[in-house]
């Protein structure tokens, strides 16, 4: 019987001899996210691509090309595409390298490459048509809330919460839909941050010579009308670096300044700040769920390692807030003493 792994291996052996100008090439792993997706790198003399390997009963490639195509048209650098076979879910584009923005990130690069960054949401925001995108509605919102009760609580640290409890996580998970549905919608990324950025080779400055700029922008298939807060909230409160919060501060209120004279809001300092410490919120609430079940359903288990500072934003801006004090007393009441990096059995077993 033919092994699946090697007949779709062939299959995408077959697809890039078809469409890659080097007919003698090399494949090899270039990276994979927390989908069914995995990327490969194709190295023909030295010049490279990126293949995109999307198996088409898991993946729909379909978004992914139509707001790449729609991020590419209002000047941001999404990967330049060469050759699609929508049957087979491979996609050959552009090879924007492997700098992300997380290795390169310190006190001396975070203003120069924030700044490319917020410069690109900004564009994203302004120009990008979110027609016909998914609308991050309450639906949207109380799905991806509901990931953390199921996989954080119940699943990675065994605790159901009572009828008591419910009735504490219900008015906190309503303040939070609405804080986020009364604000401006607008085109929403819903993924970035520092792993989803990259720094081109050759376009260190930031003034892209033959194209686009930096940042390179990739994972933005899952884009949604959304919060105009939700974007900046992932960026600078990103699940895998932290930064002081008078930095996040100074950086938050130049970003409404920069709307406020574009005419985009009229929210002064206290109501943007809280409108995106509460759309932060809801975004780390379903990502502390979220990494769990990519560890228990997906076996990803790396992702455990980063659920403490995703805990930490949490509790942190529950607190500022007093309508959500007695859910971040719920949430610390649950995790208890556990170290919650570990998975569930291993932290029994200690």
């Amino acid at each position: 019987m033919t092994d699946p792994q090697s007949l779709r291996h062939g299959e995408l052996h077959a697809f890039v001899s078809a469409h890659f100008p080097q007919h003698d090439f090399t494949l090899a792993p270039a990276s994979a996210d927390a989908s069914f997706r995995s990327y490969w790198r194709v190295d023909g003399d030295g010049e490279t691509r990126i293949v995109m390997d999307a198996p088409p009963d898991k993946e729909n490639i379909a978004p992914w090309l139509d707001i790449g195509a729609r991020l590419r048209a209002a000047g941001l650098h999404t990967p330049e595409v060469f050759a699609v076979d929508h049957a087979r879910g491979f996609v050959l584009m552009e090879d924007l390298g492997n700098r992300t923005y997380l290795p390169e990130l310190d006190a001396a690069t975070a203003d120069a490459l924030y700044g490319d960054a917020l410069d690109a949401l900004r564009t994203m925001q302004a120009r990008v048509s979110p027609h016909g995108l998914p609308v991050f509605d309450e639906a949207f919102l109380t799905m991806e809330l509901e990931i953390m009760p199921e996989w954080f609580l119940r699943r990675h640290l065994g605790y159901t919460p009572s009828c008591a409890e419910w009735d504490v996580i219900e008015p906190a998970f309503r303040l939070i839909i609405d804080t986020a549905r009364a604000q401006p919608q607008v085109f929403m990324h819903r993924d970035f941050h520092s792993r989803n950025l990259m720094i081109v080779d050759g376009d260190d400055s930031g003034a892209g010579v033959n194209g686009p700029s930096n940042p390179g922008i990739i994972d933005f298939q899952g884009a949604v009308l959304g919060p105009i807060t939700y974007d900046l909230a992932s960026l600078l409160r990103d699940c895998y670096i932290a930064w002081p919060i008078e930095q996040v501060d100074a950086w938050v209120e130049r970003y409404r300044q920069r709307l406020v004279d574009a005419g985009a809001i009229t929210a002064g300092g206290a109501q943007f700040r809280r409108w995106f410490d509460l759309t932060g919120l809801q975004r780390h609430i379903k990502v502390l769920g979220l990494f769990c079940r990519l560890n228990y359903r997906d076996g990803k288990a790396a992702y455990l390692g980063d659920l403490p500072l995703v805990l930490d934003y949490v509790l942190g801006v529950a607190r500022l807030y007093p309508e959500l004090q007695t859910f971040a007393a719920l949430i610390e009441r649950a995790v208890g003493g556990r170290d919650i990096a570990r998975p569930r059995a291993q932290e029994q077993a200690a």
